[in-house]
């Protein structure tokens, strides 16, 4: 075991999953804290949590146990994965968990990476943007849950940890990896206990990675882990995404995100294959949900043709998913419309459903749960950080999409590159 990774919430330990395996190192995910004696065959080791916006102490406890866990394994670097916007309030979870880790590890200074250039998501003198906008200006400002409006890593960071975050700029991590060495041993004596690297392309990712080596915690979005992998990778790996490619039969494509993104692969989806709309009023009530979830199931049954699945979807444009959390509340709603899906999905597993096509990292956090899957074999890749994944124990196969990752055919591709 070499790198044991610490994911925030399902999609984002996926996407960095699919990162580690298309460059060279075998990778298992699991959902959640695996049992003590849990035993695989892999180099790099993934654990997602729910663990993005859950009250902080709750974050904490579930990434020093996932972290104890990973010790276990005897792995030697420690990846602490958050999201490339760096989803986030102004007190945590990233902080906090970040502090937590800092010191069970008993180290003094990690880095910030989240970017991911090849989906956008780029850093400059510390600040975070999103293709050619400020994380501030992006959709990510009116995200529901963690509304991004500031773009500027380091106050981010300072608001919600309890140490300085300095910068090491793009300059220096273009001269080399020595260069980010000596300045991160400089900012450590200054007492810095956190540094934003500046990432402009994928080579400042892999200059990273010679750097970071030998750092016992490193913190960041996925794009790090293209560094760090082909640094630990041994050999010829390139059967490494093999054992998730996917399999099943009769697909389902279910969409709770309300991302940008989203929007426009469900607008675009819409035009090719049978599509309903959640109504979140059914949904609030419990003996209501279990009518609805029947009929729902029934409908994704018979509009099932074996060419493009039908999509159920609960994405809705901004102003109207403020609107219907005005209504009805917003944890209120986000709950409802989640244990709508955990419900739909059990049934169409008792269907004969066995590929999962879904968007949102909440929606597939009660997805996997609601089909009883503790871990996943890391497969192919779809879009930039976005694999199959195959069940360890069972004959299911997913595609667990970040809301704004993939392009807005995402959802045909997904079934016409790997068809059953």
């Amino acid at each position: 075991m070499l790198l044991g990774v610490i994911a925030d919430d399902f999609t984002g330990a996926t996407d960095i999953a699919s990162f580690l395996v298309e460059n060279g190192l075998p990778t298992v995910q699991f959902n959640g804290i695996p049992e003590s004696d849990a035993h695989v065959e892999a180099q790099a080791l993934v654990i997602s949590l729910k663990s993005r916006s859950c009250p902080k102490q709750e974050a904490i406890a579930q990434s020093l146990q996932a972290l104890s866990w990973l010790k276990k394994q005897g792995c030697k670097q420690f990846y602490f994965k958050y999201c490339s916007t760096f989803d986030s309030t102004a007190h945590g979870n990233i902080g906090p968990v970040t502090d937590a880790l800092l010191e069970a590890l008993g180290e003094k200074q990690t880095i910030i990476s989240p970017a991911l250039p090849v989906n956008g998501r780029t850093v400059y003198q510390g600040y975070l943007f999103v293709m050619d906008q400020l994380l501030s200006d992006s959709g990510m400002r009116n995200h529901p849950v963690t509304p991004m409006t500031d773009s500027y890593l380091p106050r981010l960071m300072e608001a919600q940890a309890t140490g300085r975050c300095g910068v090491v700029n793009s300059e220096t991590i273009n001269i080399g990896a020595d260069a980010i060495k000596e300045k991160l041993e400089q900012l450590a004596g200054l007492g810095f206990r956190y540094v934003v690297l500046d990432t402009l392309n994928e080579q400042h990712l892999l200059t990273q990675g010679v750097a970071l080596k030998d750092m016992k915690l490193v913190t960041g979005g996925s794009g790090l882990a293209i560094g760090l992998a082909r640094q630990w990778a041994k050999g010829d790996e390139r059967n490494a995404p093999s054992a998730g490619q996917p399999k099943g039969k009769k697909v389902v494509v279910l969409s709770g995100s309300c991302s940008t993104m989203t929007n426009k692969q469900v607008a675009c989806y819409r035009l090719q294959a049978p599509s309903q709309a959640v109504d979140v009023t059914r949904c609030l009530e419990n003996e209501e949900r279990s009518r609805y979830a029947d009929e729902l199931s029934t409908w994704v049954e018979v509009s099932y043709s074996g060419e493009l699945a039908p999509l159920l979807f609960a994405t809705a444009e901004p102003e109207i998913l403020n609107k219907i959390q005005r209504q009805y509340g917003n944890q209120a709603s986000n709950h409802a419309v989640e244990a709508l899906f955990s419900d739909v999905t059990t049934r169409l597993q008792q269907r004969g459903f066995q590929r999962f096509i879904v968007a949102g990292g909440e929606t597939s956090g009660v997805v996997t749960q609601a089909l009883g899957i503790k871990g996943f074999h890391i497969g192919p890749c779809i879009s930039p950080g976005v694999p199959w994944v195959r069940a360890i124990d069972q004959p299911i196969s997913l595609a667990l999409k970040s809301g704004n990752f993939g392009d807005e055919d995402f959802f045909a591709r997904a079934q016409r590159e790997f068809p059953i």
